[in-house]
């Protein structure tokens, strides 16, 4: 693992920019409604890409067991005293890992995993990733996969009108985009399925972000919080009808361990 990471500069800014903007805040919501549908008092979940701990404080806060990783110290750090903070110091475990380092783990078997807003987006090899997750999971288990789509028509609008061709289109160049030196990949709810297809089976899949225009749409949407809170209720009555989940930011993947 490299000494310094590109989200280390992200770590001590990015609750202000996502987690505490008014479209990070709906956007967390809508996952934290999910997982708090599949995951319960007492299990134990892995959560790869745990970014500021935001989720695994959550998840702590109802009496799960959380094992949070991510690649970046400073993320690491974040988390860290987040969750001291919290009091979740017996609840939250949290260690520096590479997601593409998830075979080295050593630990118990797991009742769940996640990976949230766009983790697996920095992965290379997706099906490595589905072998050594399954093999930290029970079988009947849930993995919670948050991913960035390609084909989203807010981003292409917003860019568009500004006369950024390039940024509009940024998710359907071959191969995926390039950021800080990072390979950001884009893979279709259907290639993502593919590549788990092997140790898991699909159960769900929702839009996060269709209806609701992308964060970067801040201060936009700060501007106009009933139509934002309007379109995310149109979009949560919607989100697992076709064809938001392929259109939307992120989508949620809901995949039982087989």
């Amino acid at each position: 693992m490299p000494p310094t990471d590109p989200f280390d500069a992200l770590a001590a800014s990015y609750d202000d920019h996502f987690s505490r903007s008014p479209v990070g805040r709906l956007m967390r919501r809508r996952v934290w409604r999910r997982l708090d549908s599949c995951f319960s008092s007492g299990q134990r979940v892995l959560d790869l890409g745990c970014g500021t701990g935001e989720d695994a404080v959550h998840l702590g806060c109802r009496d799960i067991e959380v094992l949070a990783t991510d690649r970046s110290l400073e993320m690491v750090a974040v988390t860290r005293e987040k969750v001291a903070r919290a009091g979740l110091e017996s609840r939250v475990r949290v260690e520096r890992l590479a997601v593409e380092s998830l075979h080295e783990l050593a630990t118990p078997m797991f009742d769940g995993a996640l990976s949230n807003f766009g983790g697996l987006n920095c992965v290379a090899d997706l099906p490595a990733v589905s072998e050594a997750l399954a093999a930290r999971l029970r079988p009947g288990a849930t993995a919670m996969l948050c991913l960035m789509g390609p084909v989203v028509p807010w981003e292409w609008v917003w860019f568009l009108a500004r006369g950024e061709p390039g940024k509009a289109f940024r998710r359907l160049k071959p191969g995926g985009a390039v950021w800080r030196g990072l390979k950001i990949r884009y893979p279709s709810v259907g290639a993502v399925r593919r590549d788990f297809s092997r140790h898991f089976e699909l159960s769900r899949v929702g839009a996060i972000g269709a209806l609701l225009p992308p964060p970067f749409t801040e201060p936009w949407s700060a501007r106009h919080p009933r139509l934002l809170q309007g379109l995310n209720r149109w979009e949560q009555r919607f989100e697992a009808c076709a064809p938001l989940p392929w259109l939307s930011d992120h989508y949620l993947l809901e995949l039982r361990r087989a």
